[in-house]
């Protein structure tokens, strides 16, 4: 007879592009969206948590890929017939409660957020189909200095975090700008939709494809290295030279302020009204970046601010929208220059396209400046780790009137990526003191010792396993990372007194230590067993 096949075992593996978190990474992470919220709770904002699932229909097409809505996410249908799915990110969430409740909850409404998201996208180095976000948003606030608050609390977080001033740069931008630009383009109107989506896409593209991959989806088209070819937008010259007029806006700032610092070093006029009129700055400015001139970062950045409002007004001087556009950004500076967010953290750039489908008004980004080294043992900038803008439109899809809206989301793993390599996180955290077992019969006493650490604020734990090899018990105090061992034998009960073993120091003189430095601190101590948490806590300290 044949032998009965077992069934077969299930694997003991984590989902292809998902992970794990072990001890030091969530606590890492729980401290840092502690200090988070505090500067959010500080601002006025409220915690919220929203379900995990919400119905495919209020995801809606507001997912980034905006030719496959309803699609990057885990979705199924319930025993109703309706399709819910897992959360893609926090806002879509926020959009539905906003609506849900909209007669409960105060307007403006601030709210934060920090939780798991999940997308059902093609995992790859370092990009995972579930990771965390921290989000903060306003909702009915049509006034920008909602968006100047965000970007000041941003700025705040990120320095309580441990990221240092002049470690990271706030870059903010505004869709109506690029808006009054397509309109400049001639590419405004229902009919010119398609055209609209294939341009937004392209300038999207402007990091990995350059200026010219950028020219050429804007024109007939482009080839790649392999051949493939991809249709543009099918804009005329003088079209695309209005295009890439915002596209270059950058490198064209960059041009005006070496102008105008080489010709501040040569001690220029501040009553050199021609240059002054090319950048478009005050003669006041002038004087304050003449007398803050090399090495002040401060300066040279309210110089870029100053250039790019003038550099972008003139793009979009035919433009209302634009124009708004434009106004909103020098209000937003104004106002966080007036709460002391000066352009060396918070600046105007033509170059922030974050996402622009999705947004509205002011964009901004989070950008760290420190260098790292990648895979290669390149040095490369961090890059961004923070993002958002102001998106109108959303809530509006619920209830039909339009609800102006403005936030920013974190990304936690990214964030947390950064601090390690500021060495601001990453060490290894300690464990609780181990209270080891001697003897069976005696566990009530052991548990006792545990209860008393505890009770005074101090992790502890008793070993639970097999306590007949004394060797393996500090073999795991070692593995958990365990500052103190507590012993106490059938000869220590019998005078009072415990042992307590410092394992820290133990390990330190078994690498590399003098028999002097043994002499002046010794690893292992006998105390009596009255003193016991006053000795573990002094320990600890040292």
């Amino acid at each position: 007879m044949a032998k009965e096949k077992q069934p077969r075992k299930p694997r003991a593996e984590t989902p292809k592009g998902f992970r794990d978190y072990f001890g030091a990474d969530v606590i890492e992470r729980r401290d840092m969206l502690a200090k988070i919220s505090d500067v959010y709770e500080r601002y006025g904002f409220d915690p919220l948590e929203t379900s995990a699932v919400e119905t495919v229909e209020a995801l809606g097409k507001f997912l980034p890929d905006v030719d496959r809505p309803n699609e990057g996410v885990f979705g199924w249908q319930d025993e109703d017939k309706d399709w819910l799915a897992l959360r893609y990110d926090l806002t879509a969430p926020l959009a539905r409660v906003a609506a849900q409740f909209r007669n409960d909850l105060p307007t403006p409404y601030r709210r934060y957020a920090y939780g798991p998201v999940w997308r059902n996208e093609k995992p790859g180095p370092g990009r995972f189909r579930q990771f965390y976000q921290c989000d903060a948003d306003t909702v009915g606030a049509p006034s920008v200095a909602a968006d100047a608050e965000i970007c000041a609390m941003l700025s705040d977080a990120l320095e309580v975090v441990g990221i240092e001033r002049g470690d990271y740069i706030i870059r903010v931008n505004n869709r109506k700008v690029l808006n009054g630009v397509l309109e400049v383009a001639g590419l405004s109107g229902d009919d010119k939709e398609a055209e609209r989506g294939i341009v937004l896409r392209a300038i999207d593209k402007l990091d990995r494809l350059g200026a010219d991959g950028v020219r050429a989806l804007l024109g007939a088209g482009r080839k790649d290295e392999s051949g493939d070819f991809t249709k543009g937008a099918g804009l005329g010259d003088q079209q695309v030279d209005v295009v890439m007029g915002f596209v270059d806006a950058s490198s064209e700032i960059d041009r005006k302020i070496r102008s105008f610092e080489g010709k501040l070093i040569k001690e220029l006029d501040p009553r050199d009204t021609d240059l002054l009129s090319l950048i478009g700055i005050t003669h006041d400015a002038a004087e304050g970046f003449i007398k803050g001139i090399n090495p002040n970062a401060k300066a040279t950045n309210a110089l870029r601010n100053a250039a790019s409002l003038h550099v972008l007004r003139n793009l979009v001087s035919a433009s209302v929208s634009g124009c708004e556009g434009v106004d909103e950004l020098e209000t937003i500076a104004t106002l966080l220059e007036a709460q002391g967010y000066e352009s060396d953290r918070i600046l105007i750039d033509p170059s922030v396209v974050r996402g622009l489908g999705y947004y509205t008004g002011p964009v901004y980004e989070a950008e760290l400046t420190f260098e790292i080294l990648d895979e290669k043992g390149r040095k490369r900038q961090f890059g961004s780790v923070a993002g958002g803008g102001r998106y109108d439109d959303l809530v509006k899809r619920f209830t039909g009137q339009a609800v102006p809206a403005t936030g920013v989301s974190i990304g936690v793993d990214r964030l947390l990526a950064a601090l390690r390599a500021k060495g601001r996180a990453g060490e290894q955290a300690l464990g609780p003191v181990v209270v080891t077992v001697m003897d069976r019969d005696r566990m009530a006493d052991y548990m006792a010792m545990v209860g008393q650490l505890r009770q005074a604020g101090i992790r502890a734990e008793m070993y639970l396993g097999n306590p007949k090899n004394f060797g393996n018990q500090l073999k795991y105090a070692d593995k958990r990372g365990s500052p103190i061992a507590v012993i106490q034998g059938g000869d220590e009960a019998a005078k009072g007194v415990v042992v307590l073993k410092d394992l820290i120091l133990g390990a330190k003189i078994a690498e590399n230590a003098t028999l002097e430095e043994w002499k002046d601190r010794p690893a292992q101590v006998e105390i009596p067993l009255a003193d016991l948490v006053a000795e573990v806590k002094k320990m600890l300290a040292q």
